[in-house]
């Protein structure tokens, strides 16, 4: 069992090397030529997702066509840990809307992960809904941008449910595209609880598991219909996730974890 896990913290560790020794270079000597830096920047990217999924082992099955590079169009898909980005950015490098972590992570989100455009958010600044309502309208009209990826849950789900979507990415005015994300629990439980486990204790979780197996489905292209509201348009597209993945739709708010209720809905329940 000890040799695994060596061997794994081997394999990342060769991947941080390559990456590392590749992207620093491209990233400050390709200053004057973004389309190829991009290019460049998007694939090493990938590259590392590719390294951490084989640091755990990833046993990962993709189903339908592999999204492509176009314009007016956002990408939704269930949401049970952070590792759900780096399965689906070792195939496509994606641009995510995501919460903005401390510590490693933020400062991965604040130099590499914005090479691909990726976009950040304070849960706790009520301004910054504006800023990043406003930088999703922007980021779908170009055509060069990475496929903009968000998980509308909002939170990680244990992946036996899916809470509400919020209505932001189906008020774009895009091509809706789903992806369903199922993971098999007999060899480890992909969940992340960020309220009792940091980041890093997950993904020592994952390291020293048997392995991560999972389903990705890439379903197909949702359009709002006319007469249909942004919330009735999320409600439809959560309910194509939640068949294909074989999860159970419930009528929760996924930020309630992160706030106590208030007195009014306490006496009414």
């Amino acid at each position: 069992m000890y040799f695994n896990e060596i061997c794994r913290v081997l394999v990342l560790t060769i991947g941080w090397i390559i990456f590392l020794s590749s992207y620093i270079p491209v990233h400050f000597l390709l200053k004057g030529h973004d389309k190829l830096r991009k290019k460049v920047e998007r694939c090493l990217v990938e590259l590392i997702c590719m390294f951490f999924v084989a640091s755990w082992t990833g046993v990962v099955k993709y189903h339908g066509p592999r999204p492509s590079i176009r314009p007016k169009q956002v990408f939704v898909s269930n949401h049970t840990s952070m590792i759900d980005f780096i399965i689906l950015e070792q195939m496509t490098a994606f641009a995510v809307i995501m919460q903005k972590h401390p510590g490693w992570v933020g400062l991965l989100q604040s130099t590499i992960l914005e090479s691909v455009g990726c976009i950040w958010f304070n849960r706790a600044e009520a301004k910054d809904r504006e800023i990043v309502a406003k930088k999703l309208r922007d980021h779908v009209q170009e055509a060069d941008n990475n496929p903009l990826l968000i998980f509308p849950e909002g939170t990680c789900v244990n992946n036996h449910y899916t809470v509400m979507f919020k209505k932001g990415a189906f008020e774009l005015d895009s091509t809706v595209c789903p992806i369903a994300i199922k993971y098999n629990k007999i060899f480890v439980d992909a969940f992340w609880n960020s309220r009792k486990q940091s980041f890093t204790k997950h993904l020592l979780q994952l390291m020293t598991s048997w392995a991560v197996v999972c389903d990705v489905w890439y379903l197909e292209p949702q359009n709002l219909r006319p007469g249909e509201t942004p919330i009735e348009f999320a409600e439809r597209v959560r309910d194509i996730i939640s068949v294909r993945a074989g999860l159970k739709k419930v009528p929760w708010d996924g930020y309630l974890k992160y706030s106590r209720p208030s007195p009014k809905h306490r006496e009414r329940k």
